[in-house]
């Protein structure tokens, strides 16, 4: 099985071990994995912010980046929905809505794309340690990935897992909302925080690199001892 990869720009800068235990979690499953120099932002962060018909020549690259694929994986819910949302942007366009439909048809998130598509739970991880997990706004609520993680996870060799305390509330990340509404998106990702460390874990779990990159900037700030990883470095683990 192809599966072309869509890294997302937070992998690309900032977290680039989770786009490479990405590729070789996959590439144990069988997958081949493909990748297209010519992918940029899929234009989340300025179509949030209002600046919809700006942002359309940026989707338009990523659409072209992707046309040749025959399955599109991300290690982020939020990103992979954000291609869900094209075909709502390009509606009525008589050359851009179909193609924008095709990429979101094969559009998965990755453990979703595990789980669903390759109908595998036990990707035989082994992690020694007691972890908890933050479930993403835009990957449950949106994409509606819930399941898939917490099936990957309980397969873990070694893992203690505990769920986390209001799971269901935003971090305060929200993309450009956290530059905007800095001083209410600190309060927010301090409560995720207490709730973390109100588990008693050592490790904290998510699939989105926006969501770890809020939370464990704040965990270090504040010099807590816990380990944030995401999902994809977790099934790495052997």
């Amino acid at each position: 099985m192809k599966v072309t990869l869509f890294a997302t720009c937070l992998v690309d800068m900032f977290q680039g071990n989770v786009g490479k235990a990405t590729v070789e979690v996959l590439e144990r499953l069988g997958c081949e994995i493909d990748f297209p120099e010519s992918q940029i932002c899929c234009g989340q962060p300025a179509y949030n912010s209002g600046y919809v018909e700006e942002t359309k020549e940026a989707m338009k690259k990523m659409i072209k980046a992707f046309e040749h694929a025959e399955y599109v994986v991300s290690p982020s819910g939020s990103c992979a929905y954000m291609f869900k949302e094209y075909p709502h942007i390009f509606k009525g366009d008589p050359v851009w809505e179909p193609q924008a439909q095709a990429l979101a048809d094969k559009t998965y998130e990755l453990t979703q794309f595990i789980v669903d598509v390759l109908k595998v739970e036990d990707v035989g991880a082994k992690l020694e340690g007691k972890a908890t997990y933050h479930t993403s706004c835009h990957m449950t609520r949106l994409l509606g990935v819930k399941e898939a993680p917490m099936k990957l996870l309980s397969h873990v060799k070694g893992l203690e897992f505990t769920e986390l305390p209001g799971k269901e509330r935003c971090c305060g990340f929200g993309g450009t909302f956290s530059v905007k509404m800095s001083h209410i998106s600190e309060q927010m990702v301090d409560e995720k925080v207490a709730c973390v460390e109100d588990t008693g874990a050592d490790i904290l779990i998510g699939a989105d690199a926006g969501c770890l990159m809020n939370i464990g900037g704040r965990i270090d700030r504040k010099g807590k001892p816990i380990n944030v990883m995401h999902i994809a470095e977790v099934l790495n683990c052997r």
